[in-house]
């Protein structure tokens, strides 16, 4: 007889009914949903700033480069919470991470209706949102994919990562609207309310380990009881990032995901609404047309995941940003054309938004190893946010001055041609070091 999982501190309960080993079905498939789901609202909040621009404006005074200032800081820290929750995660298991980082999450939305100068809007979306949706960001999705699954794991970093154009889907023309219609304060407390929902969700059905329900990982055959978290939260993510800094695949990793950023939520996902407005673009539609992008980037990530199972994943990366790159050029032209035009622009770019994420997260676990790859991926997500903090900040000072978003659009095109070309210099790196093997 299989013995029961004993309780322990990483399986975070017991276990008194293990599943048979017969049964068709894998738990690890509720997990993804879940995950999905908290993904998807954290990625819908992250984005909520960019329909706030113009209001705040409007109702407090406040100057374009100052509200994206905020935006810079809350996108930083997004970023840079990536390594620690990977050892947050690693230490208190899955659940009870996603359980504090919504509760986090949800008093700092409840409070931001009542804020009147900008440095508490800095504090409660620049810090406290931004490290909390931190905690619920493609690591989460690495770490969910890295436990559960062997077979089919590109594929479930793909559908997990696509859950942030899945949350622009369905939450930005909903808050779009109420903003427009009721104000801000609606749209706000309309987020708490799935925040809180999604909540009781993660509590009921959230798992740590496949072997909380008594399972292998899918597409392994042994069950295997967790390892169970050595080291420091805060120091163990920095020893790993000092090792891999000694890599030059890491470098060209984070160098990569710092145009990715640049080029994806720092700009397009912070400014096309505001750009859009400057062309008389009303912001519901602005914000519908970023929901489009994201039904194209559902699709897109999603076929990337399942790209990076097959293919070489430095092929693929030149071709996202490639592409990438070529629809950015293409856009200040689309702006100033008909609507179709940017609708075919939303189609272009929207299909690799984020297909860059499954073969990133692939490459740093064939360089890293698989214990490792959360932690480098969690760093190389750091450069990736710190791109986008850039652009963020960037874009909407150069707007200011110059009254236009075409330069900063413009550049970001050719900065991921760029990276498309670094991508290809990660192909030989990576052959240079299996050689000297």
């Amino acid at each position: 007889m299989r013995r029961k999982p004993r309780y322990s501190i990483e399986t975070e309960r017991v276990v008194l009914q293990p599943p048979a080993k017969s049964s068709s079905f894998h738990y690890g498939w509720v997990v993804v949903l879940v995950a999905f789901a908290a993904l998807l609202v954290s990625a819908g909040i992250r984005s909520m700033p960019s329909i706030l621009i113009v209001p705040f404006e409007t109702e407090f005074g406040w100057e374009r480069s100052g509200i994206s200032g905020v935006i810079s800081v809350g996108i930083f820290l997004y970023g840079l919470v990536g390594p620690f929750s990977a050892a947050l995660l690693a230490k208190f298991g899955i659940r009870r991470v996603m359980v504090f980082a919504l509760i986090v999450l949800a008093a700092s939305m409840s409070l931001t209706p009542l804020m009147t100068q900008l440095w508490q809007y800095e504090l409660l979306w620049g810090v406290v949102s931004g490290l909390a949706t931190g905690m619920m960001a493609n690591v989460l999705g690495v770490t969910v994919a890295s436990r559960w699954f062997v077979k089919r794991r590109g594929l479930v970093v793909g559908i997990l990562t696509a859950s942030a154009a899945t949350g622009q889907l369905l939450f930005l023309p909903l808050l779009a609207q109420l903003t427009v219609h009721q104000g801000w304060r609606y749209a706000m407390y309309t987020a708490v309310g799935v925040i809180l929902a999604l909540l009781v969700i993660v509590a009921l059905f959230m798992r740590n380990h496949p072997y909380d329900v008594g399972a292998a990982p899918y597409g392994a055959d042994e069950v295997a009881e967790p390892e169970p978290f050595r080291g420091s939260i805060f120091l163990t993510p920095l020893l790993t990032l000092r090792d891999a800094v000694k890599n030059k695949t890491f470098w060209l990793l984070a160098g990569t995901f710092f145009f990715c950023g640049f080029s994806t939520n720092g700009l397009i996902g912070t400014h096309l609404i505001a750009a859009c407005g400057d062309h008389g673009i009303e912001e519901v539609t602005a914000a519908g047309l970023l929901a489009f992008m994201g039904v194209f980037d559902l699709v897109g990530t999603t076929l990337s995941g399942w790209f990076t199972d097959r293919f070489d994943s430095r092929k693929l990366l030149f071709w996202y940003y490639g592409l990438r790159g070529l629809s950015l050029i293409f856009l200040p032209f689309a702006l100033d054309a008909t609507p179709a035009m940017l609708v075919v622009f939303s189609v272009f770019y929207g299909l690799d938004w984020i297909a860059t994420v499954p073969p990133t997260v692939r490459l740093a676990a064939q360089e890293f190893g698989k214990e490792r790859a959360g932690m480098v991926f969690g760093w190389v997500v750091v450069a990736h946010q710190v791109g986008a903090s850039a652009a963020a900040y960037g874009a909407g000072l150069v707007r200011q001055f110059t009254g236009t978003y075409s330069t900063t659009f413009v550049t970001a095109g050719f900065i991921c041609l760029i990276a498309a070309l670094m991508a290809l210099r990660i192909a030989k790196q990576a052959s240079a070091l299996r050689a000297q093997a």
